[in-house]
């Protein structure tokens, strides 16, 4: 039975009904079983309160013993961004890879075995998919998020997404709205701006949402951007004319709208997150994602106060809040009654399967064909070539070929190398010549994380190569530059089973 504090009036209930907040540990603190009691019907999980699919079950039961309606909400997109798994690397390719292979229906079973298990864990609510089409091959947040650049692609894949992970009765909250794909800058560190034609817009960014909506995707998580063809004013998050006249007006969407992440620098380095949270509340958006960074009770009780303090002013109509709250809701009651369809689970060998068929590998010229290759029987040197993280990916969550390959090859060695210092040039020469060094006489193996967006690894292959022309190369980003190597291998994301399937064909037992 759903329990509220009987000294809570509604506005206050309001008001924590629709935060998201986040908290550390891997079990739920006092002050947060103590705010769902008052009202908050929400709480977002993140790796830090994840050690084993039993103590997310356990976690999860402890939060419905306080509130048994309560959403409990992810980030688990598989691929790179995974929180289940972050620790050991997700056992399902992401966007990208499934958008490499394009077989909707594979998508489809893919999102919904991940769906399954994160219902059996608790979960009903996950921030996913990204329906970004990403069209700036320099984009830094998004890439392999994105099923592509391809509009109608990442429409149709986006779709069979929503409907794969909400068949486990999981809902889907897809995201970024407006569309972040069109972007050289990461809205972690400040505000990105997408300076296209309102036209190019509702061909392109649009469509992925329209299919998602089209496909019954219970939530949308708003964008911070700033896209001046719609909105010259204000960020995606924060504008009424993107929020409600876009998005509920003209695409017709009734569902929940949830905030990205509020303490984000795009948002909170310049209204911060009290004032966002109320202009975002204010714009159309029902529910404030908080915690990926802020995950405390102090930040609960900044945002429930500025809310009640901006209806008490008259700065936000508290039907607004009343509406959003309602949608709260509404999500929570269909969680509680939508259940997994009857259709048999894919079992785990789905997530491999896909990460197989998204692989494309190239030979060396003169090669003829894949075939021609042939398979390494002594153990490599992995030299991976590791670029910054980006946060939604973190750097906690492994990657690479190394760890598959100690499997397949026993003895593999590795090593990582990044930029350093000095020029991109001289620091991509610098890396190259130490994983020369470091492999000695062994066959080289290079890992890299989209090549075309670091320059540095660019050169640090070019003197690879220039050494060692039997190098092999595999690339886990957006295979955006030209294949070369003895063997190129893009598998379209850096997921553990992207690694497993890349090391299977190195070592030539794919299938096994």
């Amino acid at each position: 039975m759903t329990t509220l504090a009987s000294g809570t009036d509604t506005l206050t209930r309001d008001a924590l009904t629709v935060l998201q907040p986040g908290f550390t540990g891997t079990t739920a603190p006092d002050w947060l079983l103590r705010r769902l009691g008052e009202g908050l019907a929400s709480v977002g999980l993140f790796g830090r309160n994840i050690a084993s699919p039993d103590q997310l079950a356990a976690l999860t039961a402890q939060l419905r013993a306080e509130r048994d309606d309560v959403l409990v909400a992810i980030d688990e997109e598989g691929g790179d961004v995974t929180r289940l798994e972050v620790r050991s690397g997700s056992s399902f390719p992401g966007n990208h890879a499934l958008g490499a292979v394009d077989d909707v229906e594979l998508t489809r079973q893919v999102a919904h075995e991940l769906g399954r298990r994160l219902a059996a864990c608790g979960v009903n609510l996950n921030w996913a998919p990204s329906a970004d089409v990403n069209s700036d091959p320099r984009n830094p947040v998004i890439g392999v998020r994105s099923f592509g650049a391809d509009t109608a692609l990442a429409a149709r894949h986006t779709a069979a997404y929503v409907t794969g992970l909400q068949s486990a009765g999981v809902a889907a909250c897809t995201k970024h709205f407006p569309g972040h794909g069109d972007t050289a800058v990461d809205s972690h560190h400040a505000l990105p701006r997408i300076d296209v034609s309102a036209e190019v817009l509702a061909e392109r960014e649009l469509a992925p949402f329209r299919a998602a909506i089209a496909a019954g995707s219970r939530a949308v998580m708003s964008a911070h951007i700033l896209v001046p063809a719609l909105d010259p004013d204000h960020p995606a998050t924060l504008s009424r004319r993107i929020l409600t006249g876009l998005l509920r007006g003209e695409l017709g969407y009734d569902g929940l709208i949830v905030t990205d992440g509020m303490e984000m620098r795009a948002i909170a380095g310049t209204y911060g997150i009290e004032r966002g949270s109320v202009l975002a509340i204010a714009a159309g958006a029902d529910a404030i994602c908080v915690g990926g960074g802020l995950a405390d009770d102090a930040t609960v009780l900044r945002l429930r106060d500025a809310l009640v303090g901006a209806v008490r002013t008259g700065e936000l109509p508290e039907e607004r809040l009343a509406e959003a709250a309602d949608r709260v809701r509404s999500l929570a009651r269909w969680t509680g009654t939508a259940g997994p369809s009857a259709e048999e689970a894919h079992g785990s060998e789905v997530g491999l399967r896909a990460a197989r068929r998204a692989l494309t590998v190239t030979p060396a010229p003169g090669l003829g064909s894949p075939q021609a290759f042939e398979p390494l029987t002594e153990p490599p040197y992995v030299a991976a070539l590791t670029p910054v993280a980006n946060i939604a990916v973190g750097d906690e969550t492994p990657w690479g070929v190394a760890a598959e390959l100690i499997h397949l090859l026993p003895g593999t060695v590795t090593g990582s190398f990044s930029a350093g210092d000095g020029t991109q040039s001289e620091a991509g020469r610098d890396a190259g010549r130490a994983a020369l060094q470091a492999a000695g006489a062994r066959r080289i193996v290079a890992v890299v994380r989209d090549e075309h967006r670091h320059p540095w690894m660019a050169s640090a292959l070019d003197t690879l190569l220039a050494a060692r022309p039997d190098t092999i190369v595999v690339e886990m980003g957006v295979p955006q530059a030209a294949p070369r190597g003895a063997l190129h291998i893009a598998t379209h994301g850096a997921a553990r089973v992207c690694g497993r399937a890349a090391a299977e064909v190195i070592a030539g037992v794919v299938g096994r």
